[in-house]
């Protein structure tokens, strides 16, 4: 069980075996110690040390962001006792051939998973453009598997995500001013709500990658450096399109998101984002791109923070604006909460298990496989591939 605490000035306590929120003498949420697997903290919200030590002793994975969703830090369970396999992790990032292969199975992965949503875009929305993109990317791919560098794989994977996001804003019904990847800071609603996605991705992933016993530092594609969960953003790549992109196409097409919901900080004062028309869409199994939800059909429709992979200055996604920051209001932070769990609970089968899996599952399964790669119990690493 994962629970978001959001209520700033709240203070959380230990009774007995279970933890408390509270605002002054109102209890918002008692916690359960033994549902708990993940406790991510936004904001202003107190941890007493007794509830600290609570945590720490269940080695539940409490994450700290920001009170509007930038990763900040975390107290995670102990390191995986098995040295040998962390050796291992170590071992194999001097092994030129491994290495190549691993990374280029994972870009391959994503570059898949991106020209399969610009033919969804291309086949709902009926645009042209939309679907010469995917074909560019498909055409890279076929290039890109001669690649014998990892600094050309990289380039691959960074020319792949530009020709994407040149075409992912015809995915939305309503023009809401995204036109290019921005993360610092993001200047439209559409990138505000990626970023957050992805940071609720990523710790998801880093949460299953603990679980496989991993590392979180040691990866491939992404290159090390200091503090960077390399290996959490390898992994992240393949589940970004499938999870985070088609959940930010759902959220703004059914209307649980309106411009209204986002404002501008600046210095002195907020400018609105305005909207005429009241109009939610509670039910988000209807979006025909996003696929926020599966369904029945869709058992065939699978196959088997700092992100840089390495010293690019020219990355869209690493260039500052200059812009103001554009971010959520906390009714609607909340239904992109509530609207990413609900994702995450979504099934579909998963080919590996031979039966149907949720989307939360599936990141350990794939990080268990990787785990095998890494010992050699599997030859390649397969990503998972959205049909």
């Amino acid at each position: 069980m994962v629970v978001y605490i959001k209520t700033q000035g709240a203070r959380i306590s230990r009774e007995g075996k279970h933890l408390l929120v509270k605002k002054g003498d109102a209890t918002y949420n008692t916690l359960f110690t033994y549902k708990l697997s993940q406790v991510v903290i936004f904001g202003n919200v107190e941890i007493t040390h007794r509830a600290l030590a609570q945590l720490m002793r269940y080695e539940i994975d409490t994450v700290f962001l920001t009170q509007n969703g930038r990763y900040l830090g975390r107290i995670a369970s102990p390191e995986a006792r098995n040295v040998f396999l962390r050796k291992k992790q170590y071992d194999l990032l001097g092994d030129r051939d491994f290495g190549l292969r691993l990374a280029r199975a994972i870009v391959s992965g994503k570059l898949a998973n991106m020209a399969t949503i610009l033919m969804r875009i291309k086949r709902t929305r009926d645009d042209a453009w939309a679907g010469r993109k995917a074909h560019e990317i498909q055409d890279l791919m076929k290039l890109f598997q001669g690649a014998d560098k990892l600094d050309s794989i990289r380039g691959y994977e960074g020319r792949g995500t530009a020709l994407y996001f040149e075409a992912f804003s015809r995915g939305f019904i309503e023009n809401m001013g995204f036109t290019r990847r921005v993360r610092r800071p993001p200047t439209d609603p559409v990138n505000s709500i990626l970023s957050l996605l992805y940071t609720f991705l990523m710790n998801r992933v880093y949460s299953a990658v603990r679980v496989a016993g991993l590392d979180p530092y040691p990866g491939f594609l992404h290159s090390l450096d200091y503090g960077r969960y390399s290996l959490v953003l390898d992994l992240m790549e393949e589940f970004r399109t499938i999870i985070a992109d088609t959940l930010a196409l759902s959220l703004f097409n059914l209307k649980i998101l309106k411009r209204e919901d986002f404002y501008v900080e600046k210095p002195d004062t907020s400018e609105e984002f305005h909207q005429t028309q009241e109009e939610r869409i509670a039910d988000v199994t209807q979006d025909p791109i996003g696929r926020i939800s599966g369904n029945a059909d869709d058992a065939e429709s699978f196959d088997l923070p700092d992100q840089r992979m390495e010293e690019e200055g020219s990355r869209q996604a690493s260039t500052p604006t200059g812009k103001y920051p554009v971010k959520l209001h906390p009714e609607a932070f909340q239904r992109v909460i509530e609207a990413f769990e609900k994702k995450l609970t979504t099934s579909f089968f998963y080919p590996p298990a031979e039966r149907q899996l949720t989307y939360a599952d599936a990141l350990i399964f794939q990080a268990s496989h990787y785990r095998k790669v890494i010992e050699g119990e599997a030859a390649v690493y397969q990503p998972l591939l959205l049909k």
